[in-house]
């Protein structure tokens, strides 16, 4: 799967995307027939114990994709840009994200931001770096946003937003995240763009969904957002597996004669 092949299936079927952090997660989402694998920055929540993505670093963000990409995934492996490189000048996001494809080996790149971001995108991509684009709820903006929310809900919002992901796309994107954004304006979006929208908790007239996979797989130990459906149990698994082992230590069981 490459950054083509992703912006071609718009109209043709939804694309399926999670996040993956190590090679482990990641060779079974593949195996599985995952389109994208993330390596998000999200890792921070789900693997390092961070209360949120902004203390993840550039060199977290190479550790982890590089874990991924071992395994030579056939799905398209995008990497985020970490808090703080985004907005900064070109020469630094430049350099970020030409260490997270070739030190990384990732196929891409996500920036969080729209219009205001645009130019920087258009000339990244002008490089040879791909960028899938991330509008609505951006987490690396969550000490201004103060919580969670979803987006799309006044006409001011509405405008900026199809501004966003139009911008994103002129600027070269083979794809958008659209985190949060209220549905009924995600079918515009879907409508107004040639794209693929790519959503997590923003309905169902998406081009595809991405969810955490920590999250899908019942792996979280936190509240999940109201949108996440879990499609396993593995935390039940894992602590079962950890009981019935201590049980068989404490029984002298393991290791048998």
């Amino acid at each position: 799967m490459n950054t083509k092949n992703i912006k071609a299936l718009k109209g043709q079927r939804p694309i399926v995307a999670t996040t993956a952090y190590d090679a482990v997660l990641a060779k079974l989402a593949d195996q599985s027939g995952i389109d994208l694998l993330l390596v998000g920055d999200s890792v921070g929540t789900t693997q390092l114990g961070f209360d949120s993505t902004v203390q993840v670093t550039l060199e977290m963000m190479l550790h982890h994709t590089a874990a991924v990409t071992r395994i030579n995934p056939k799905a398209l492996v995008v990497a985020d840009m970490p808090f703080g490189y985004s907005f900064d000048d070109y020469e630094t996001i430049f350099n970020a994200s030409r260490r997270l494809i070739q030190e990384g080996g990732a196929s891409a790149v996500k920036i969080e931001g729209g219009l205001k971001l645009a130019p920087t995108i258009q000339r990244l991509v002008d490089s040879g770096i791909p960028v899938l684009g991330h509008i609505g709820l951006m987490p690396q903006q969550i000490k201004i946003l103060g919580g969670y929310r979803k987006f799309g809900k006044t006409e001011v919002e509405k405008k900026s937003l199809i501004e966003d992901a139009r911008a994103l796309e002129a600027a070269g994107c083979f794809g958008i995240i659209g985190e949060m954004i209220e549905a009924e304006l995600t079918r515009k979006l879907t409508e107004t763009i040639n794209i693929p929208l790519i959503g997590i908790g923003s309905g169902s007239h998406c081009d595809g969904q991405i969810l955490v996979s920590n999250d899908l797989l019942g792996f979280s130990t936190e509240k999940l957002p109201s949108f996440v459906q879990t499609f396993g149990e593995v935390s039940k698994a894992v602590s079962k597996g950890f009981e019935d082992y201590k049980k068989a230590v404490l029984g002298r069981n393991y290791p048998s004669e």
